[in-house]
């Protein structure tokens, strides 16, 4: 039966892509990438990125393009990383990591529509969407063969996408100017002949000390969170060594099988994780101009003063789960200048906490999504207003 369940999900990967119009006689009129560029947003994406990214390919010694990518996702890390290679039998090598820019949901598989979970599991591209909602977007083919085995039968969910625009109900979401290299990197392997590019979306970076003590804190009362997170582990395990894609089956029961997983440390030895820092975050900035010392009415939070007070909060909790080793409690002070049109803009951490990197990026990357604020008004005209605000972070016994 188990032969059979791998069969079924080799079926399933056979799934139409948007394809150029054929010619007569069956072949294709021009090449995917030239389809690409009969569309305005990749066509001026790869205008203004394809040179960028020959040079950077170059500078890491890759050949461009890449015949092969692959694109592997950390929910808790909030990262997304991009591996290429142009023979088959070569190692994979990191081209590049992206900072997830916002996450619905917590760590766990997607399980039924509307839960707002991000999936996790063993996926592929399925979908180039040139006129996404969200700049551009790259579909993965869930549910898969074990998530129609283990979700919900009437109502699984569909959908799920790679996509610009920060924002999400249960995708991806990265920066516009970074979905724009990831979806030429895409679109270039795509026409050379990778029709399936894997997408393995894990729930936390497993060498990491701090995810997987957070992942061992979620699933010790949940054995089948646990038991999943396991199988997952297996194939983060055997790409970490080899640098190759594992051999992924789906059992009976839908629980996914990984081929050749290599031996765990014996227990009794301490086992080194290796803390990955994460990459350089771009923040938005801008050119604001003058600041007035005073003006007629400060910048209103939308809601008001007493949701901009739960927003907080509801913050304060969330950095809980960034704070770095023995550290419980904190004042974070945060500059920020909200823009005549509202946009809160040019974050500063003035206070933290310390060896606070990543806690400040996280922080600064969730403080940038809050919303669109009524500006400050000066003389019945909006002007720009820099603001100072506290945020304690604690951890609740």
């Amino acid at each position: 039966m188990k032969n059979l369940f791998f069969i079924l999900l080799l079926l399933s990967l056979v799934q139409a892509y948007a394809q150029p119009p054929m010619q007569k006689g069956g072949s294709n009129s021009y090449s995917f990438i030239d389809y690409q560029r009969t569309f305005p947003r990749p066509s001026e994406a790869l205008q203004r990125k394809e040179d960028t990214l020959q040079k950077q390919f170059q500078a890491k010694k890759l050949e461009w393009p890449a015949k092969y990518i692959y694109i592997r996702s950390f929910k808790y890390d909030s990262q997304l990383e991009v591996w290429v290679k142009n023979n088959i039998k070569e190692q994979f090598q990191l081209f590049k990591t992206y900072r997830v820019c916002a996450l619905a949901g917590t760590l766990g598989p997607k399980r039924m529509e509307g839960d707002y979970q991000v999936p996790e599991g063993f996926y592929y591209i399925n979908q180039f969407n040139p006129r996404s909602n969200y700049y551009l977007s790259l579909g993965i083919n869930y549910p898969n063969m074990s998530d129609k085995i283990l979700s919900d039968s009437l109502r699984p969910g569909s959908e799920i996408f790679i996509h610009g625009s920060c924002v999400t109900v249960g995708c991806i979401p990265i920066r516009d100017e970074q979905i724009d290299e990831l979806y030429i990197l895409a679109a270039h392997a795509k026409d050379q002949g990778q029709d399936f590019i894997p997408v393995h979306i894990f729930p936390v970076r497993y060498n990491v000390e701090k995810s997987v003590k957070y992942l061992e804190n979620l699933t010790k009362d949940d054995t089948e969170l646990k038991k999943f997170a396991g199988r997952l582990e297996d194939a983060f395990d055997y790409f970490e060594k080899y640098k190759q894609l594992p051999v992924v089956m789906v059992g009976e029961k839908g629980e996914y099988i990984i081929n050749e997983v290599p031996p765990k440390k014996l227990k009794g030895i301490k086992e080194e994780k290796q803390e990955v820092k994460r990459p350089p975050v771009q923040h938005y900035t801008r050119n604001v101009g003058t600041l007035p010392e005073s003006v007629h009415q400060w910048p209103q939070f939308p809601g008001g003063a007493t949701a901009f007070g739960k927003y907080l909060e509801t913050l304060g909790h969330e950095m809980v789960a960034y704070l770095p080793t023995g550290i419980n409690k904190a004042y974070v002070q945060v500059e920020f200048i909200v823009d005549k049109d509202g946009r809160p803009v040019n974050f500063k951490v003035l206070k933290s906490v310390k060896e606070g990197e990543d806690f400040n990026d996280e922080l600064i990357n969730r403080m940038e999504q809050m919303g669109t604020w009524s500006p400050a008004l000066l003389n019945d005209k909006p002007v720009p207003k820099k603001m100072v605000q506290t945020i304690t972070v604690e951890v609740k016994k």
